[in-house]
Protein backbone atom coordinates (compact mmCIF):
# COMPACT_ATOMS: atom_id res chain seq x y z
CA UNK A 1 0.00 0.00 0.00
CA UNK A 2 1.31 3.47 -1.28
CA UNK A 3 2.26 5.71 2.01
CA UNK A 4 0.58 9.22 1.89
CA UNK A 5 3.84 10.68 2.16
CA UNK A 6 5.00 9.23 -1.39
CA UNK A 7 2.31 11.08 -2.91
CA UNK A 8 3.20 13.58 -5.20
CA UNK A 9 6.12 11.56 -5.57
CA UNK A 10 6.93 13.60 -2.50
CA UNK A 11 9.74 11.52 -0.64
CA UNK A 12 12.00 11.22 -4.02
CA UNK A 13 12.20 14.89 -4.66
CA UNK A 14 12.66 15.47 -0.86
CA UNK A 15 15.38 13.44 -1.15
CA UNK A 16 16.36 15.67 -4.37
CA UNK A 17 16.11 18.61 -2.65
CA UNK A 18 18.56 17.89 0.01
CA UNK A 19 21.12 15.74 -1.79
CA UNK A 20 21.01 19.44 -4.21
CA UNK A 21 21.92 21.54 -1.19
CA UNK A 22 24.52 18.94 0.29
CA UNK A 23 26.28 19.17 -3.41
CA UNK A 24 26.18 23.21 -2.32
CA UNK A 25 27.02 23.23 0.88
CA UNK A 26 30.17 20.77 0.12
CA UNK A 27 31.33 23.61 -2.58
CA UNK A 28 30.73 26.19 -0.05
CA UNK A 29 33.38 24.49 2.35
CA UNK A 30 35.61 22.90 -0.09
CA UNK A 31 38.04 26.57 0.03
CA UNK A 32 38.17 25.62 3.79
CA UNK A 33 39.61 22.36 3.28
CA UNK A 34 39.72 18.70 2.14
CA UNK A 35 39.71 17.81 6.30
CA UNK A 36 36.29 18.69 6.11
CA UNK A 37 34.97 15.92 3.81
CA UNK A 38 34.01 13.79 7.05
CA UNK A 39 31.86 16.83 8.72
CA UNK A 40 30.16 16.81 5.42
CA UNK A 41 29.45 13.05 4.99
CA UNK A 42 28.50 12.33 8.63
CA UNK A 43 25.55 14.78 7.50
CA UNK A 44 24.52 12.96 4.19
CA UNK A 45 24.50 9.80 5.90
CA UNK A 46 21.69 11.05 8.16
CA UNK A 47 19.66 12.72 6.07
CA UNK A 48 19.37 9.95 3.35
CA UNK A 49 16.01 8.10 3.47
CA UNK A 50 13.41 8.25 6.22
CA UNK A 51 9.71 8.72 6.72
CA UNK A 52 10.03 12.46 5.46
CA UNK A 53 7.07 13.16 8.10
CA UNK A 54 8.18 17.17 8.83
CA UNK A 55 8.82 17.49 4.92
CA UNK A 56 5.39 16.03 4.48
CA UNK A 57 3.58 17.78 7.69
CA UNK A 58 4.58 21.06 5.71
CA UNK A 59 3.77 20.22 2.40
CA UNK A 60 0.54 19.52 3.33
CA UNK A 61 -0.24 22.49 5.15
CA UNK A 62 0.63 24.55 2.40
CA UNK A 63 -1.90 22.36 0.13
CA UNK A 64 -4.37 22.41 2.74
CA UNK A 65 -4.26 26.24 2.65
CA UNK A 66 -5.11 25.57 -1.52
CA UNK A 67 -1.28 26.47 -1.99
CA UNK A 68 -0.20 24.49 -5.27
CA UNK A 69 2.10 22.28 -5.82
CA UNK A 70 5.75 23.12 -6.76
CA UNK A 71 9.24 22.51 -6.65
CA UNK A 72 9.74 25.50 -4.65
CA UNK A 73 7.38 24.28 -1.77
CA UNK A 74 9.43 20.90 -1.96
CA UNK A 75 12.84 22.75 -1.50
CA UNK A 76 11.03 24.78 1.80
CA UNK A 77 9.92 21.09 3.09
CA UNK A 78 13.21 19.77 2.92
CA UNK A 79 14.70 22.69 5.11
CA UNK A 80 12.62 20.76 7.80
CA UNK A 81 14.72 17.69 6.85
CA UNK A 82 17.98 19.57 8.01
CA UNK A 83 16.45 20.83 11.05
CA UNK A 84 15.66 16.94 11.79
CA UNK A 85 19.20 16.19 11.28
CA UNK A 86 20.58 18.95 13.38
CA UNK A 87 18.11 18.04 16.44
CA UNK A 88 18.96 14.80 16.36
CA UNK A 89 23.06 15.26 16.26
CA UNK A 90 22.71 17.19 18.88
CA UNK A 91 20.56 14.84 20.78
CA UNK A 92 22.59 11.79 20.42
CA UNK A 93 25.40 13.42 21.97
CA UNK A 94 23.40 14.64 24.77
CA UNK A 95 22.25 11.30 25.33
CA UNK A 96 25.19 9.29 24.64
CA UNK A 97 23.69 7.28 22.47
CA UNK A 98 25.83 4.65 20.09
CA UNK A 99 23.96 4.27 17.00
CA UNK A 100 21.27 6.06 14.73
CA UNK A 101 19.10 4.11 12.18
CA UNK A 102 21.37 1.03 12.42
CA UNK A 103 24.44 2.88 11.85
CA UNK A 104 27.12 4.51 14.57
CA UNK A 105 26.12 8.05 15.72
CA UNK A 106 27.76 10.69 14.28
CA UNK A 107 29.71 11.33 17.39
CA UNK A 108 31.06 8.05 17.78
CA UNK A 109 32.20 8.01 13.96
CA UNK A 110 34.17 10.96 14.84
CA UNK A 111 35.50 9.45 17.70
CA UNK A 112 36.75 6.58 15.84
CA UNK A 113 38.26 8.65 13.50
CA UNK A 114 40.14 10.55 16.07
CA UNK A 115 41.04 6.94 17.62
CA UNK A 116 42.02 5.19 14.54
CA UNK A 117 44.45 8.34 13.28
CA UNK A 118 46.28 8.76 16.15
CA UNK A 119 45.42 12.26 16.79
CA UNK A 120 46.11 13.84 20.24
CA UNK A 121 43.48 14.44 23.04
CA UNK A 122 40.34 12.38 24.11
CA UNK A 123 38.41 10.65 21.28
CA UNK A 124 35.30 11.25 22.81
CA UNK A 125 35.51 14.64 23.20
CA UNK A 126 36.60 15.08 19.83
CA UNK A 127 33.82 12.87 18.26
CA UNK A 128 31.63 14.84 20.53
CA UNK A 129 32.55 18.36 19.81
CA UNK A 130 32.83 17.56 15.79
CA UNK A 131 28.97 16.24 15.73
CA UNK A 132 27.90 19.59 17.52
CA UNK A 133 29.40 21.12 14.94
CA UNK A 134 27.80 18.84 11.78
CA UNK A 135 24.46 19.75 13.99
CA UNK A 136 25.25 23.35 14.00
CA UNK A 137 25.76 23.16 10.11
CA UNK A 138 22.38 21.59 9.66
CA UNK A 139 20.67 24.47 11.70
CA UNK A 140 22.14 26.62 9.10
CA UNK A 141 21.52 25.20 5.99
CA UNK A 142 17.43 24.97 7.00
CA UNK A 143 17.16 28.53 7.26
CA UNK A 144 19.27 28.81 4.11
CA UNK A 145 16.76 26.64 2.35
CA UNK A 146 13.76 28.58 4.05
CA UNK A 147 15.09 31.81 2.59
CA UNK A 148 16.35 30.38 -0.70
CA UNK A 149 12.84 28.10 -1.11
CA UNK A 150 11.99 30.07 -4.28
CA UNK A 151 8.34 30.67 -3.44
CA UNK A 152 7.55 34.77 -3.13
CA UNK A 153 9.08 36.70 -0.11
CA UNK A 154 5.62 37.82 0.91
CA UNK A 155 4.46 34.08 1.24
CA UNK A 156 7.80 33.09 3.12
CA UNK A 157 7.02 36.22 5.66
CA UNK A 158 3.86 34.87 6.83
CA UNK A 159 5.41 31.58 7.93
CA UNK A 160 8.36 33.22 9.35
CA UNK A 161 7.24 33.89 12.74
CA UNK A 162 6.12 30.25 13.28
CA UNK A 163 9.51 28.83 11.82
CA UNK A 164 11.66 30.68 14.24
CA UNK A 165 9.42 29.95 16.78
CA UNK A 166 9.61 26.25 16.22
CA UNK A 167 13.59 26.67 16.51
CA UNK A 168 13.66 28.59 19.24
CA UNK A 169 10.90 26.47 21.52
CA UNK A 170 12.89 22.95 20.36
CA UNK A 171 16.22 24.03 22.34
CA UNK A 172 13.94 24.87 25.40
CA UNK A 173 12.54 21.59 25.29
CA UNK A 174 16.09 19.65 25.01
CA UNK A 175 16.39 21.54 27.96
CA UNK A 176 13.33 20.61 29.89
CA UNK A 177 14.57 17.00 28.97
CA UNK A 178 18.16 17.46 30.46
CA UNK A 179 16.80 19.38 33.27
CA UNK A 180 14.03 16.03 34.17
CA UNK A 181 16.83 13.94 33.90
CA UNK A 182 19.08 16.03 36.84
CA UNK A 183 16.84 16.56 39.13
CA UNK A 184 14.79 13.37 39.01
CA UNK A 185 11.07 12.74 40.23
CA UNK A 186 11.50 12.14 43.78
CA UNK A 187 9.72 15.28 44.91
CA UNK A 188 7.05 14.53 42.18
CA UNK A 189 3.68 12.62 42.35
CA UNK A 190 2.34 10.72 39.61
CA UNK A 191 0.08 13.55 38.48
CA UNK A 192 2.95 16.23 37.97
CA UNK A 193 5.34 13.75 36.96
CA UNK A 194 2.81 12.51 33.87
CA UNK A 195 2.55 16.72 33.34
CA UNK A 196 6.30 16.82 33.35
CA UNK A 197 6.61 14.28 30.73
CA UNK A 198 3.96 15.99 28.75
CA UNK A 199 5.53 19.21 28.59
CA UNK A 200 8.91 17.53 27.90
CA UNK A 201 7.19 15.96 24.83
CA UNK A 202 5.27 18.85 23.51
CA UNK A 203 8.68 21.04 23.47
CA UNK A 204 11.12 18.77 22.20
CA UNK A 205 8.73 16.36 19.76
CA UNK A 206 5.26 17.03 19.32
CA UNK A 207 5.67 20.73 18.20
CA UNK A 208 8.38 20.62 15.64
CA UNK A 209 7.59 16.75 14.32
CA UNK A 210 4.19 18.04 13.43
CA UNK A 211 2.40 20.98 14.18
CA UNK A 212 4.97 23.47 13.86
CA UNK A 213 5.83 22.02 10.06
CA UNK A 214 2.12 22.12 9.40
CA UNK A 215 1.73 25.36 10.36
CA UNK A 216 4.09 26.73 8.69
CA UNK A 217 3.25 25.59 5.39
CA UNK A 218 -0.50 26.52 5.90
CA UNK A 219 0.72 30.27 7.27
CA UNK A 220 3.11 30.16 3.75
CA UNK A 221 -0.12 28.74 1.71
CA UNK A 222 -2.45 31.87 3.12
CA UNK A 223 -4.56 29.45 5.24
CA UNK A 224 -7.25 31.56 7.62
CA UNK A 225 -7.20 31.73 11.10
CA UNK A 226 -9.43 29.77 12.14
CA UNK A 227 -8.04 26.66 9.61
CA UNK A 228 -4.52 27.31 11.60
CA UNK A 229 -6.46 26.70 14.84
CA UNK A 230 -7.76 23.89 13.60
CA UNK A 231 -4.67 22.35 12.11
CA UNK A 232 -2.89 23.26 15.16
CA UNK A 233 -5.08 21.41 17.22
CA UNK A 234 -4.71 18.63 15.22
CA UNK A 235 -0.91 18.66 15.46
CA UNK A 236 -0.01 18.85 19.21
CA UNK A 237 -2.67 16.05 19.77
CA UNK A 238 -1.02 13.96 16.67
CA UNK A 239 2.26 15.07 17.73
CA UNK A 240 2.20 13.99 21.65
CA UNK A 241 0.69 10.31 20.14
CA UNK A 242 3.64 9.98 18.40
CA UNK A 243 5.87 10.77 21.03
CA UNK A 244 3.77 8.34 23.27
CA UNK A 245 4.43 5.53 20.51
CA UNK A 246 7.87 6.64 20.21
CA UNK A 247 8.18 6.09 23.92
CA UNK A 248 6.93 2.61 23.64
CA UNK A 249 8.72 1.32 21.10
CA UNK A 250 11.92 2.74 22.78
CA UNK A 251 11.14 0.19 25.56
CA UNK A 252 9.55 -2.65 23.53
CA UNK A 253 10.45 -1.77 19.69
CA UNK A 254 12.41 -4.31 17.61
CA UNK A 255 15.89 -2.78 16.11
CA UNK A 256 15.55 -3.44 12.65
CA UNK A 257 12.57 -0.97 12.95
CA UNK A 258 13.59 1.52 15.68
CA UNK A 259 17.36 1.71 14.30
CA UNK A 260 18.31 2.17 18.18
CA UNK A 261 19.46 -0.75 20.06
CA UNK A 262 16.69 -2.45 22.19
CA UNK A 263 15.81 -0.92 25.71
CA UNK A 264 17.87 2.05 24.97
CA UNK A 265 15.27 4.38 27.09
CA UNK A 266 15.73 2.35 29.83
CA UNK A 267 19.57 2.48 29.65
CA UNK A 268 19.33 6.36 29.32
CA UNK A 269 16.61 6.45 32.22
CA UNK A 270 14.22 8.97 30.00
CA UNK A 271 11.57 10.14 32.26
CA UNK A 272 8.46 8.93 30.26
CA UNK A 273 4.53 8.90 30.49
CA UNK A 274 4.92 5.06 30.24
CA UNK A 275 7.50 5.01 33.05
CA UNK A 276 5.21 7.61 35.39
CA UNK A 277 2.23 5.58 34.67
CA UNK A 278 4.57 1.83 35.42
CA UNK A 279 6.16 3.35 38.66
CA UNK A 280 2.19 5.09 39.71
CA UNK A 281 0.90 1.01 40.04
CA UNK A 282 4.45 -0.57 40.90
CA UNK A 283 4.41 -2.78 44.25
CA UNK A 284 7.17 -2.65 46.58
CA UNK A 285 9.67 -5.14 44.90
CA UNK A 286 9.06 -3.70 41.29
CA UNK A 287 9.47 -0.18 42.94
CA UNK A 288 12.74 -1.57 44.32
CA UNK A 289 14.21 -3.54 40.74
CA UNK A 290 13.05 -0.40 39.00
CA UNK A 291 15.33 1.97 41.21
CA UNK A 292 18.33 -0.31 40.60
CA UNK A 293 18.38 -0.92 36.71
CA UNK A 294 16.31 1.68 35.80
CA UNK A 295 18.63 4.44 34.16
CA UNK A 296 21.85 1.89 33.97
CA UNK A 297 24.23 2.72 31.17
CA UNK A 298 25.79 -1.29 30.98
CA UNK A 299 21.94 -2.76 31.49
CA UNK A 300 22.12 -6.06 30.27
CA UNK A 301 19.49 -7.86 28.07
CA UNK A 302 18.53 -9.74 31.14
CA UNK A 303 18.08 -5.91 33.13
CA UNK A 304 16.06 -5.37 29.84
CA UNK A 305 13.34 -7.91 30.09
CA UNK A 306 13.30 -7.29 34.21
CA UNK A 307 11.92 -3.81 33.09
CA UNK A 308 9.95 -4.33 30.53
CA UNK A 309 7.77 -7.11 32.59
CA UNK A 310 7.29 -4.53 34.93
CA UNK A 311 6.37 -1.92 33.26
CA UNK A 312 4.28 -4.24 30.54
CA UNK A 313 2.76 -6.08 34.21
CA UNK A 314 1.55 -2.45 36.07
CA UNK A 315 -0.93 -1.91 32.89
CA UNK A 316 1.38 1.10 31.70
CA UNK A 317 1.46 -0.11 28.20
CA UNK A 318 -2.29 -0.34 28.33
CA UNK A 319 -2.72 3.22 29.50
CA UNK A 320 -0.48 4.35 26.91
CA UNK A 321 -1.88 2.87 24.45
CA UNK A 322 -5.82 4.11 25.12
CA UNK A 323 -4.17 7.84 25.20
CA UNK A 324 -2.71 7.44 21.54
CA UNK A 325 -5.96 6.34 20.71
CA UNK A 326 -7.85 8.84 22.01
CA UNK A 327 -5.21 11.62 21.14
CA UNK A 328 -5.48 10.27 17.26
CA UNK A 329 -9.43 10.78 17.61
CA UNK A 330 -8.91 14.01 18.97
CA UNK A 331 -6.51 14.94 15.47
CA UNK A 332 -9.19 13.28 13.31
CA UNK A 333 -11.81 15.72 15.22
CA UNK A 334 -9.97 19.24 14.63
CA UNK A 335 -9.38 18.19 11.05
CA UNK A 336 -13.43 17.11 10.61
CA UNK A 337 -13.72 21.18 12.13
CA UNK A 338 -11.97 22.47 9.40
CA UNK A 339 -14.56 22.22 5.95
CA UNK A 340 -12.66 25.07 4.37
CA UNK A 341 -9.62 23.28 4.17
CA UNK A 342 -8.38 21.52 0.85
CA UNK A 343 -10.09 18.11 0.65
CA UNK A 344 -7.09 15.77 -0.76
CA UNK A 345 -4.59 17.52 1.47
CA UNK A 346 -7.44 16.60 4.41
CA UNK A 347 -7.69 13.32 3.56
CA UNK A 348 -3.76 12.50 3.58
CA UNK A 349 -3.71 14.47 6.99
CA UNK A 350 -6.07 11.94 8.47
CA UNK A 351 -3.96 8.94 6.35
CA UNK A 352 -1.13 10.43 8.83
CA UNK A 353 -2.82 9.83 11.69
CA UNK A 354 -2.73 5.98 11.51
CA UNK A 355 1.31 6.49 9.89
CA UNK A 356 2.40 8.40 12.57
CA UNK A 357 0.63 6.47 15.27
CA UNK A 358 1.16 2.73 14.45
CA UNK A 359 2.44 0.17 16.58
CA UNK A 360 5.58 -0.67 14.15
CA UNK A 361 6.35 3.05 12.95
Amino acid sequence: MTSPLDLCDLRTRVQAAVDAEMHVQRAVLAPVGEELGPLVDAVVRLIAGGKRLRAGFLYWGYRAAGGPDSDALVRLAAAMEFFQAAALLHDDVMDGSDTRRGMPDAHRSFAALHADSGWAGDSARFGESAAILAGDLCLQWSDEMYATSGLPAAELDRGRRTFDTMRTQLMGGQYLDLLESARGWDRLDTSSRIDSARNVIRYKSAKYTIEHPLLIGAAVGGALPGDIAQLSAYGLALGEAFQLRDDVLGVFGNPSTTGKPAGDDLREGKRTVLVALALDDADADQMALFEKLFGQPDLNADGIAQLRSVIADTGAVDLVEARIADLAAQSRSALAEAPALDRQAVDVLRSLVDVTTARTA
